[in-house]
């Protein structure tokens, strides 16, 4: 029963992704572990277009249906509640979206995903949803827009005439190591699809290296869920404690607070993010494991500074730690630094010796109080909303053209 129980545990809170990875390796079979179908990753070849990229139609203003195909979306997924905070703002503007869900081995039915999205974890929405059959999309569709490497091949291979879109978050050929997977996903980025990247760091990245027209938007913080409610000194630090997730740092992270919580012992470390208690720690710490975003900012105003790594595209949390007076010390990148320019974003080598230095050098300030008050001012008011308008000139400038 152990294992359901962590099975089950793995498909409510982090979504059907990393189920289906494990399930089919499990399976086993010459392609196991593929979020792409075989037939489709052996089939589609970039170097001949599809044919709604070499001939795009032409789409009058006004109003248009809007087809979003993704994975079902886990309890409270970062990257699928940016996806439905866009799918808003078109909504807002008038568009109509359809959800298509990418789901190969039916974890979750269109229902169940429906009642999620219903929960208070998402943004709400008035998308239909619906699961994605080798039919492919409705006639009517005039825009889709794949939201992931692996639902790139179901845009790739849908007949659908309609214009094609990509929503990138993140670079995810760098989640693999290198191999087949590494390649597949590096390809969706020659499949001639315009890209709309968080931040500029895609943006570039994919136009240099893979010749792919991209747009951006950038970051913020959800004012709503995010803000500043404590002007008492802080005595807490917050670490974004991913072990499983290999592109945030986790023992790089660790090392680094190891040597805090030696030089700075009164400070309350805590740790959130996902469950460490089977990993070995070598200091006191609280676990706080997956918190619901209803409870990330009181958490948030108990602490001075948070620590945020992220070896690929820069994460969300650094500017909502911020909304809430927290600053965040990132690792020194270019794909941190291309994304946000906000002033208060510390950044450090990635060593351990030099992310504590920042992280002792921030809460040693006789003027933090101060400073953690302007860091919270610095984000305004409009919170996702300019956003909001960057991603909707990059979606007309796309598809009118």
């Amino acid at each position: 029963m152990s294992a359901v129980r962590t099975a089950w545990s793995v498909l409510r809170k982090k979504g059907p992704i990393p189920f289906m990875r494990a399930a089919l390796d499990r399976i086993g079979g010459p392609y196991s572990g593929s979020l792409v179908a075989y037939e489709d990753a052996r089939t589609v070849d970039f170097t001949s277009p599809h044919p709604a990229v070499r001939h795009p139609i032409s789409l009058p203003p006004g109003p248009l249906n809007v087809a979003w195909i993704m994975s079902p979306p886990g309890d409270g997924s970062g990257g699928h509640q940016n996806i439905f905070r866009f799918i808003r703002y078109l909504e807002l503007a008038g568009h109509t979206a359809k959800i298509y869900l990418h789901n190969m081995e039916g974890v979750y039915s269109a229902a169940e995903v429906a009642a999620r999205l219903r929960s208070g974890s998402y943004v709400r929405v008035n998308a239909t949803v619906e699961s994605l059959t080798s039919k492919g999309v409705a006639a009517d569709v005039d825009v889709i827009v794949a939201t992931g490497w692996e639902t790139a091949y179901h845009s790739f291979v849908d007949p659908s005439g309609a214009r094609r879109l990509y929503f990138v978050q993140d670079f995810e050929p760098y989640f693999y190591t290198i191999g087949t997977e590494t390649v597949l996903a590096e390809n969706t980025y020659r499949f001639g699809f315009t890209g709309i990247t968080a931040g500029d760091w895609l943006a570039d990245k994919l136009s240099r290296e893979y010749s792919m027209p991209t747009h951006s938007y950038q970051f913020s913080a959800d004012n709503s869920d995010y803000n500043f409610i404590n002007d008492e000194p802080r005595n807490e630090v917050f670490f974004y404690a991913r072990p499983g997730t290999q592109r945030r740092g986790f023992e790089l992270g660790i090392m680094a607070l190891d040597t805090f919580a030696r030089e700075r012992p009164q400070f309350t470390i805590n740790l959130a993010g996902s469950d460490v208690r089977r990993y070995r720690i070598p200091f006191r710490y609280n676990n706080l494991k997956s918190l619901p975003v209803a409870d990330l900012n009181t958490l948030y105003n108990r602490c001075a500074v948070g620590l945020v790594l992220s070896l690929t595209n820069m994460s969300l949390l650094p500017l909502e730690l911020i909304a809430a007076g927290v600053i965040p010390v990132v690792n020194d990148a270019p794909n941190n630094r291309m994304v946000s320019s906000n002033p208060f974003i510390e950044y450090a080598p990635p060593t351990p010796r030099a992310l504590a230095n920042r992280l002792i050098a921030i809460v040693d300030r006789d003027d933090l109080q101060e400073h953690s008050r302007a860091a919270s001012a610095s984000l305004g008011s409009e919170g996702w909303d300019d956003s909001g308008r960057q991603f909707l000139a990059a979606f007309e400038g796309a598809i009118r053209g």
